[in-house]
């Protein structure tokens, strides 16, 4: 094993040994203390699932739901050992969580002799606010989770089952997942003020950036929500909302912190807040004020008000004096803290753009964003010499947005002087080549002439280099009308989606319960249930992105028929299209009627029969019971499409020889499709590929008969339809 590693990877595997070996053998005698932590950690939190958050839980899931709904929701365990396991495994997260910090420190000897200690020790001050502020941010975004995000979600949730038939019967290792990666994201997501001030402060990422790519943050977050959130803009705008506000809050902290930072030499903070305390006593008593008058006359009322027409159960209370009295001071001192914030930005701002009268500066260190055109064209050279490329379009990319363009020309054009003085003098200097760039420009070259070899030169049909140019040139003919495909693609899913979420999915499963046989009674024997929160909603999506691809794929063959008849792939013109859709079309809908009209009831019947007649209570999963139902009714329509795409294939001048000899690539082409897209498992792949198999080799048969074996095709000559 060892010797499929390189030398590097090995040293580094011994470090890593020797480093933990040494960790151990330092913490050694306080390795009790460490165990009697994860112990604390891992018993407690064993004993409080067991005692108070299962219930908690449970209360979070039904705050918004009706007393209907809230009965209708379970949380059930899917085997003897689930929750005790679960229990276990969350226990043993948090104990090994509250035994690191300790473990570390009892083995700091050994990390400080590797040089993977802190040199300079850390104020415990600055240690205990740094804990303190990511404490009570994390905590501020699980209480945003639990009071507002969890109940409203659940109740969405729940109701979209039950509308569609279902029973929302949540396994609690699903359910508590779902919870706990929420949670955990909003606890992370809120840490974000820290993280952007930190990497503002040590220039890690410039604040120019975070502030340039907030159009790219926001589309991360809503990516972000779009992955622990259900598939459906309310929940997404509810995980993304108050992340978007933290990253504005953190830009704001970033600018304070590294605006101070360049200028924290000219700025005396006390002296600041002396000389603008009118502004922060104006500003205390206003916030004090302010919620006084709220709680006095007729704020509780009308927050009432707009809480009951917005559906929520919370109502605002009056307090008592006592109470009013620390509302109103907690109120004075956030409006005096947010004035000082203020002062302190507008005098750090002030002092980092200006220059102090009667030095002279470097001229390296001007700031050409301060800067208009003649300014930039008028700069000493020096602000140029060691200009990086991204930093100069940085520049001239602000210059740009802030409609400057005489601006943006001036750095581009001074950047580019300075850049070629810098070749010259290089060049004079006689200079090696930096050995990086030639193995950089050799493998470039490189590059170039395998590609060169790849898509140029005999364009044979076995050749590689013809099939990857008429593959590029037909995807070259179709991504010209992206925007038509993708705009129907998204038209048919979100209808289909829509018309799934309204409860298009609970007639269907109602309509085909009423095909099954008499000897089973399907309101009373089977029972289709959620056993995730998000699974009804996913199965809707999936659902509907299959149906929008088979809508789509007309779409794309009218589009790629001109250039397939080009490279001499079909013979028809495109009008051609409308007949295979239609064909297509015939054949699946007619095999669509037998699977669902037959095959599906039978198949349903046969499985449910046993179950039936041992008076067992079926509840059967909304994936498994509907994918059984899709590849049992559409599948059939697929397996009869399979013959007539080989007949419209032949009519295109595919001849029948040609796909008998080619049945090995069709069948490893299926069973690699097969394993892409279906359980990871290889009865199920075999069970798509063998129909599949069947249906081609029916397809061959049928061509076989009406070709005269081989003798003929249905294809026209080129000469004749000319």
């Amino acid at each position: 094993m060892s010797s499929a590693l390189d030398e590097d990877t090995r040293r580094t595997l011994d470090r890593g040994r020797e480093t933990a070996g040494a960790m151990l053998r330092a913490a050694q005698k306080d390795l009790q203390k460490v165990f009697i932590v994860f112990l604390v950690g891992f018993l407690g939190t064993f004993y409080a699932l067991r005692l108070y958050i299962w219930d908690f839980f449970k209360g979070v899931t039904e705050a918004k739901m009706n007393a209907l709904t809230a009965e209708s929701v379970e949380i059930i365990a899917q085997t003897p050992f689930d929750v005790i396991l679960l229990q276990a495994k969350i226990g043993l997260v948090v104990g090994v969580i509250f035994a690191v910090p300790p473990f570390l420190y009892f083995s700091r000897d050994a990390l400080r002799a590797r040089d993977l200690w802190p040199s300079s020790p850390v104020p415990v001050w600055k240690l205990v606010v740094l804990l303190l502020a990511m404490t009570v941010l994390f905590m501020l975004g699980v209480a945003y989770g639990y009071l507002v995000f969890f109940p409203f979600t659940f109740a969405f949730l729940a109701n979209n089952a039950i509308s569609a038939g279902f029973a929302p019967t949540y396994s609690i290792v699903k359910w508590a997942q779902f919870i706990f990666l929420l949670t955990i994201s909003f606890g992370f997501a809120t840490q974000l003020p820290l993280v952007m001030t930190a990497l503002s402060y040590t220039e890690i990422v410039p604040y120019e950036t975070f502030k340039e790519k907030w159009r790219h943050a926001i589309a991360g977050i809503f990516l972000a929500g779009a992955l622990f959130t259900p598939p459906d803009p309310f929940t997404q705008v509810l995980w993304a909302t108050p992340v978007i506000v933290l990253y504005g809050f953190s830009l704001y902290l970033a600018r304070v912190v590294t605006t101070a930072r360049r200028g924290s030499d000219r700025l005396d903070l006390p002296r600041t807040l002396r000389t603008r305390w009118n502004l922060l006593a104006g500003a205390a008593v206003l916030g004090g004020l302010a919620l006084y008058a709220f709680f006095s006359y007729g704020g509780v009322p009308l927050a009432n008000d707009l809480l009951a027409s917005a559906g929520s159960d919370y109502r605002a209370i009056t307090p008592g004096r006592t109470l009013l009295f620390v509302y109103v001071a907690a109120a004075g001192l956030t409006g005096g803290v947010l004035a000082a914030m203020y002062v302190v930005y507008v005098d750090i701002v002030a002092l980092a753009g200006s220059a102090t009268p009667g030095t002279v500066g470097d001229p390296a260190d001007i700031d050409l964003r301060e800067l208009d055109a003649m300014g930039v064209r008028a700069a000493p050279p020096e602000a140029f010499a060691e200009l990086e490329e991204q930093e100069a379009l940085r520049l001239s990319s602000e210059a740009m947005e802030a409609g400057d363009k005489e601006k943006a020309r001036a750095i581009l054009d001074r950047f580019d002087a300075a850049e070629a003085e810098r070749e010259a003098r290089a060049h004079e200097d006689g200079e090696e080549p930096d050995p990086v760039e030639d193995v950089t420009d050799r493998t470039e070259r490189a590059t170039g002439t395998f590609l060169s070899e790849l898509t140029e030169g005999e364009k044979d049909e076995d050749d590689v280099g013809g099939y990857y140019d008429e593959i590029a040139f037909v995807v070259d003919s179709v991504t010209s009308k992206s925007f038509r495909i993708a705009a129907v693609f998204g038209i048919t899913l979100a209808s289909v989606f829509g018309w799934l979420y309204t409860g298009g999915i609970g007639e269907v499963f109602e309509q085909f319960l009423s095909q099954l046989p008499a000897q089973v009674t399907p309101d009373q024997d089977i029972t289709v249930v959620a056993l995730h929160p998000m699974e009804a909603l996913i199965f809707e999506v999936k659902f509907s992105t299959l149906i929008a691809a088979l809508v789509t794929l007309p779409v794309i063959a009218y589009y790629a028929w001109p250039a397939l008849r080009e490279r001499n792939v079909v013979r028809h013109r495109r009008r051609a299209v409308f007949g295979w859709a239609g064909a297509l079309t015939a054949g699946l809908l007619g095999g669509f009627a037998l699977g669902y009209g037959y095959v599906a009831p039978t198949i349903i019947s046969f499985l449910v029969a046993d179950a039936v007649q041992s008076n067992m209570i079926i509840a059967y999963r909304i994936t498994n019971f509907f994918w059984l139902i899709f590849f049992t009714t559409a599948g059939i329509g697929l397996l009869a499409d399979v013959p007539v795409l080989m007949v419209l294939l032949n009519t295109a001048g595919v001849s029948y020889r040609t796909m008998r000899s080619r049945w090995r690539e069709v069948t490893v082409g299926i069973l690699s499709f097969a394993a892409l897209f279906t359980p990871a498992d290889v009865i199920t792949m075999f069970l798509v590929t063998v129909p599949l198999m069947a249906a081609y080799g029916a397809g061959l048969g049928i061509l076989y008969v009406i070709t005269l074996g081989g003798r003929r095709n249905l294809a026209k000559p080129r000469t004749a339809e000319a």
